[in-house]
């Protein structure tokens, strides 16, 4: 089990392990997988899943998030279904990227001795293909995904990632651009913090408690390191 972090006198930190979300909260790819779950369900006859609908399951297991997004979809073409998601997200992964600030932020986390990880919805073969950019590597201490535990709102992601490394839900956060992740921490006993800039409409964010919403990766940067 690795060492808690030493507490940097300098800081008041009242959290020792910080969980991020990734699609929508790290990386900038609401839209991008909105229409991908678009096409996929076009591509097998569906019925198609406005803006709203599709953005809504971003965050879920992939399976979890097609059936909601296609309830007339029948089962039997969910792996094809799945398969065209996979294959229209391929095409247009290149197109996606960092939200602006977020490397900034990370690196002054983690000089702060924070345990950053990914709690997210993407499998861990995708997950992996993004952690591969050289500028990601060595900023995260470990990571949970869909396929490898259970999906979100269920608090097992969390649970694992304490369990890990040592730390209560007391002094875990969870930082998270859907109600699903804010759903999650409240399920695990951690506190969290909600991100306006993603795919769930912020104002549905209320009944889950978060502790702060950002606006932005600088207002997220800001609070969490006790900026005015």
């Amino acid at each position: 089990m690795p060492h808690p972090p030493h507490l940097d006198t300098r800081v008041s930190r009242p959290f020792d392990l910080i969980a991020f979300d990734w699609d929508g909260t790290l990386f900038d790819s609401t839209a991008i997988i909105t229409r991908c779950i678009q096409d996929a369900v076009r591509d097998v006859g569906g019925v198609v899943p406005s803006d709203q609908e599709a953005a809504y399951v971003i965050g879920l297991g992939l399976t979890q998030a097609l059936a909601h997004a296609a309830p007339d979809v029948p089962t039997a073409k969910y792996p094809e279904l799945g398969a065209r998601y996979r294959h229209h997200y391929l095409a247009r992964q290149n197109d996606i990227s960092l939200f602006d600030g977020v490397l900034p932020m990370l690196a002054d986390l983690k000089a702060h001795q924070y345990f950053l990880t990914v709690a997210t919805g993407k499998s861990r073969r995708g997950l992996d293909t993004a952690l591969q950019a050289v500028e990601l590597q060595g900023l995260f201490s470990g990571s949970r995904t869909a396929d490898e535990t259970a999906s979100k709102p269920d608090p097992r992601m969390l649970q694992e990632l304490m369990l890990e490394f040592g730390v209560t839900p007391e002094r875990t956060l969870m930082i998270g651009d859907t109600t699903h992740d804010l759903q999650m921490a409240y399920n695990a006993g951690c506190a969290s913090v909600g991100v306006s800039y993603g795919a769930h409409d912020a104002s549905t964010f209320d009944a889950l408690k978060p502790r702060y919403v950002a606006g932005s990766v600088r207002e997220l940067h800001d609070w969490l390191l006790g900026r005015p």
